[in-house]
């Protein structure tokens, strides 16, 4: 049981991965990039939690999930989990989901959150051991 809420985890942080990739290239959408990467991540944190039989905490903070599967997930650059984390905004603010303090994130900033929301993706797939080619058109 475990495990299944696990893969369902993961494969929603796939679909946000997913969604990135098409639109990785499209300048006016970089704060819907940095959104979907701060999802993947915290989808991803929480497949470990639901791996592992833990609770899943009803937070969104990257910084409070990644201290609890930090020992799973090993070292990650937590300047740039800081950067993502940033991005969360409660959705009825919809004006600010994916700003950063700064405001729009540049299509480099993006590129760069995709990046590294893809890595945690791919640990947490290995940690699971599923290919992440099995969610593909589920």
């Amino acid at each position: 049981m475990a495990r299944k809420l696990a893969i369902e985890w993961i494969k929603t942080a796939y679909y946000d991965l997913e969604n990135i990739r098409y639109i990785i290239d499209i300048d006016y959408l970089t704060h819907i990039i940095a959104f979907h990467s701060q999802q993947a991540i915290e989808k991803s944190f929480k497949a470990i939690l639901a791996f592992n039989n833990k609770k899943i905490p009803k937070k969104h903070d990257l910084f409070a999930l990644h201290e609890i599967v930090k020992s799973d997930i090993g070292s990650i650059d937590t300047n740039l989990l800081f950067r993502i984390n940033e991005l969360y905004i409660d959705s009825r603010y919809l004006g600010d989901i994916g700003l950063l303090p700064y405001g729009k994130p540049t299509l480099e900033d993006a590129k760069e959150f995709y990046e590294f929301s893809n890595g945690v993706f791919n640990k947490v797939c290995e940690i699971l051991g599923v290919d992440r080619n099995e969610f593909i058109r589920q």
